[in-house]
């Protein structure tokens, strides 16, 4: 089975309006328009590290895969989405033979999504944060805190 299925062009535009609908995304690279997502269920943003090595990024891959296990049916497939790229469903539980998007946001907004948009993650490129959604989802992560976390930007409350 493969871990990466592109979404077809009628999936990918009905995710992204819902995703722009639901967390009033609004992609902007200046600060004063940041935070750019708006999240209505318990989140905690991490600032990520400028300069980090390449296995703290290895780190959070695995950690981040960890935590989606946890919260998910072995059989379940979630987004990967690329933002104005390919976007997926993505299974944390199979081998990553290639993997097509990253946790780490090195460029675009990554978006890790569960369909039912109950909890994720969330990849800001230019603020260097991280965003983590729904209340299984970050009790997981947290016990697994990667390296490459270089504090709390903002939570939920």
């Amino acid at each position: 089975m493969n871990n990466w299925i592109s979404l077809r062009d009628d999936e990918y535009r009905r995710v992204w309006d819902k995703f722009y609908k639901d967390f009033s995304f609004k992609p902007s690279v200046y600060p004063k328009d940041w935070p750019t997502f708006t999240i209505n269920v318990p989140y905690l943003t991490f600032e990520l590290k400028k300069n980090y090595q390449d296995e703290e990024i290895d780190e959070l891959e695995e950690i981040c895969k960890i935590s989606l296990r946890s919260c998910l049916e072995p059989n379940e497939y979630i987004y990967a989405l690329d933002w104005q790229h390919e976007s997926f469903y993505y299974s944390p539980f199979l081998q990553d033979t290639t993997p097509r998007i990253s946790f780490y946001p090195d460029g675009d907004y990554y978006l890790f999504i569960k369909t039912d948009f109950s909890l994720g993650f969330l990849g800001h490129p230019w603020e260097h944060s991280f965003t983590i959604f729904g209340e299984e989802l970050i009790g997981q992560f947290s016990r697994h805190k990667p390296q490459i976390i270089d504090g709390i930007i903002r939570r939920s409350g």
